[in-house]
């Protein structure tokens, strides 16, 4: 009997390159799963992205294994493919939101396991522009923190190195002059943020992202952050973005939508989109590709209502 195969793709420095001492047990788990593996840790950025755009075709199951850049990478390559394979996510990053949405433990070993085991689960995807996004992609205040704080300070401090850098931001905070269409309707203000989520948490803080939210109904939950007149506004927009149970303000405007067009006619905006740099725009369009990927997750979840998130 032929054996299946499987592409591994990880990234060896995320996450304090904790995966160099557990590599041999998940290529152990992958194989005693029934596979022939094939691995390739990523040598440069979009590397990733580029060997499943150019190889994933020979593979049954391909799983990666970093941060969510690297799987917002796996995820590019494989939407760029007419024939979707199904993709397995072991997190080893320094925050690693999707997976707490997916419910995917911490431990590599047990994220292994349901990696390769795990049942299906078909999940929304982001078009933006030309690009793709897993869960995020945002604008504005600290949303360049992930791409421009070095992996080596990553390693050390984790978490805590995203907090680090961000707190620097808070003195200087630009703003930008945006149209924002939703249908028939045009929002226009001054905007400090901005993100499009499908997720339930960003920057490892759970229940900023909107309330009842799904993976897979074909909606993104939207916030933009009008721009505060005053440190007491900017108190006020930040703490109810961290609230257990966020309450009605005039500086956020929140929500849902399948498909919105972003633009500001005087300057180019830099994006972020899940955690990595997204380019610079004057006009971003982004589309709900509902249930667009096959993503392993843990547990047998059947519709959609198992993956709300109440607050």
């Amino acid at each position: 009997m032929e054996k299946k195969k499987l592409l591994f793709i990880f990234n060896p420095r995320s996450g304090k390159g904790q995966i160099k001492n557990r590599l041999m047990d998940i290529l152990d788990i992958f194989v005693k799963s029934g596979y022939e593996v094939t691995v390739h840790p990523t040598q440069k950025q979009n590397d990733a992205r580029d060997i499943v755009t150019e190889e994933a075709g020979s593979y049954d199951l391909v799983i990666c294994c970093g941060g969510d850049g690297t799987l917002d990478e796996v995820v590019s390559g494989m939407m760029s493919r007419e024939v979707k394979i199904p993709v397995g996510y072991i997190p080893s990053g320094s925050t690693n939101d999707f997976a707490q949405s997916l419910k995917i433990p911490k431990n590599m070993l047990k994220a292994a396991d349901i990696a390769v085991n795990g049942p299906l689960f078909s999940c929304d995807i982001g078009t933006f522009n030309d690009d793709y996004f897993v869960y995020i992609a945002a604008f504005g205040l600290f949303t360049d923190v992930s791409y421009q704080t070095s992996q080596n300070l990553k390693n050390v401090l984790g978490h805590g190195a995203y907090l680090l850098e961000g707190a620097k931001r808070l003195v200087d905070v630009p703003s930008y002059v945006m149209e924002v269409t939703v249908g028939e309707q045009v929002i226009r203000d001054e905007f400090v943020y901005g993100m499009i989520t499908n997720s339930i948490s960003v920057g490892g803080i759970k229940n900023m992202t909107g309330r009842d939210v799904k993976l897979d109904d074909g909606l993104f939950e939207v916030n933009l952050i009008r721009m505060p007149q005053n440190p007491l506004q900017l108190n006020e927009i930040l703490t109810n973005l961290v609230r257990p149970k966020p309450i009605e303000t005039p500086y956020i405007y929140s929500f849902k939508t399948d498909h919105l067009i972003l633009r500001c006619d005087s300057q180019e905006i830099p994006w972020t989109l899940d955690g990595e740099f997204g380019g610079n725009h004057h006009q971003v369009e982004i589309f709900n590709r509902q249930k667009a990927l096959e993503l392993k997750v843990k547990g047998k979840m059947e519709n959609s209502d198992l993956y709300r998130v109440f607050y």
